[in-house]
């Protein structure tokens, strides 16, 4: 039995669309010309998920503090692309060739076709820093079969950076401080042979986007464009820059703003619970988690605009500078980038609500949209003290926010003297 296939409705499925939802000017650089080869809602979700998470494993000396205890988190992310056979999942592998050439400089892909005593080996030299990317989950719960509770053991605590051991491995006893980053793609069975239950803690740790799509049939024989290989080519090549960049300077702490840690906070006592309510108390973990996957994807964003500024070296230390929200202490989250997380997040838990749902055999419930706190006011805080009308829409459908209903909210402010109309499609905010 096939459970992804037929899934969801048209509606459904638009609701868990990612990149469809968003303003993708927000995006990088590196990013938007990497989503400029896919085509379908479902490729540029596959995609977008894919490099961020392969650029989330190249990023050295960033890091950002989390909890009461204010732990240090990476980067890096674990994801699982989950759909069935034809569904174009295949594009996912265009995010291995941005990671290729920082790997034959420096080491960093593990293969996933290795036993568990190989692959702690691979990651023990590396010290504890790895790529692992496969594109037939068989691959990997094949190989994985007689060690599965290992593996699942090692990929949680790398998830939390937390110390891997294994007493019988003679190079290497300890793993300290691990950052690993992972995208598989593969069937449900397979993604459920590494997460069989979800009192497994790494459910919550592993992002599952779940695709309910089918790719045409003429799909499959359209010509590749001259272009795409230039493209990834380019994108790999900026890639490599940041990572040198990165990896000779000195630690950065990256922060999000007050009012963004506000805003999240707002999301995990507010919007997610929600979805504990409609499906039950064992989802929690994965309304906590999800707000250090957001503040990640938000490290990743800011990460990858570093590549446009000049790292300022000499003797005693190295400092970033010539780039909006850089510091030489700390890297700042810019407002369109915490919005992007945060939207990614938003449609990320929709995924990993249904993956819990099939995980636990339960009967299918419909999922509310997952929208930001005081969206209204939000949107109005964010806008330039004067706008136009498609800056307006631009800023809206960033916040997975529709056309029509920024046009409505604009006519409410300007009815509640806090937008004056200037002239026809400009706007000015009131203080």
């Amino acid at each position: 039995m096939n459970e992804i296939q037929n899934l969801n409705s048209s509606e459904e499925q638009a609701n868990l669309h990612i990149v469809e939802n968003m303003d993708v000017n927000n995006l990088p650089e590196l990013m938007k010309s990497v989503l400029s080869l896919a085509h379908t809602p479902a490729e540029k979700d596959m995609l977008l998920m894919s490099a961020l998470t392969a650029c989330s494993g190249v990023l050295p000396n960033l890091y950002f503090k989390y909890g009461i205890g204010a732990k240090r988190y990476y980067p890096n992310l674990q994801l699982f692309i989950v759909g069935s056979a034809a569904c174009g999942k295949g594009i996912a592998n265009l995010a291995l060739e941005l990671v290729k050439p920082i790997h034959e400089a420096n080491p960093l892909i593990i293969p996933g076709d290795a036993t568990y005593p190989a692959f702690y080996r691979t990651l023990a030299k590396q010290h504890g820093r790895g790529y692992i990317h496969e594109s037939e989950g068989s691959v990997i719960t094949d190989i994985w079969r007689s060690s599965t509770a290992n593996y699942n053991t090692a990929l949680r605590k790398a998830a939390e950076h937390e110390t891997i051991s294994r007493a019988r491995c003679r190079e290497a006893s300890v793993i300290e401080n691990p950052q690993l980053s992972m995208v598989l793609t593969g069937t449900f069975s397979q993604y459920k042979a590494l997460v069989p239950s979800i009192e497994n803690g790494y459910f919550s740790r592993l992002l599952t986007l779940i695709v309910d799509e089918h790719q045409a049939f003429n799909s499959q024989y359209v010509e590749p464009s001259e272009s795409s290989d230039e493209t990834m080519k380019t994108c790999a090549e900026q890639l490599y820059h940041l990572y040198e960049k990165l990896l000779f300077s000195k630690p950065r702490e990256f922060r999000l703003t007050p009012d963004q840690r506000t805003r999240l906070g707002h999301h995990l006592e507010t919007a997610y619970p929600t979805l504990i309510r409609m499906l039950g108390e064992d989802f929690h973990s994965v309304v906590l988690r999800m707000a250090v996957h957001i503040e990640r994807i938000a490290l990743i964003l800011s990460a990858l605009r570093l590549s446009s500024i000049t790292f300022e070296l000499d003797s005693d230390t190295s400092s970033l500078s010539g780039a909006r929200g850089v510091r030489p202490e700390n890297i700042v989250c810019a407002d369109e980038d915490y919005a992007t997380a945060e939207l990614i997040g938003n449609k990320l838990i929709l995924h990993m609500a249904q993956a819990y749902q099939l995980v636990k055999g339960t009967e299918k419930v419909s999922l509310p949209t997952v929208k930001p706190l005081d969206q209204k006011q939000i949107l109005l805080s964010l806008l330039p003290d004067e706008f136009e009308s498609k800056t307006l829409v631009a800023e809206a459908q960033a916040q997975g926010i529709s056309p029509r209903t920024s046009a409505r909210w604009n006519e409410e402010w300007m009815a509640h003297g806090l937008v004056q109309k200037i002239r026809y499609g400009v706007y000015k905010k009131i203080a």
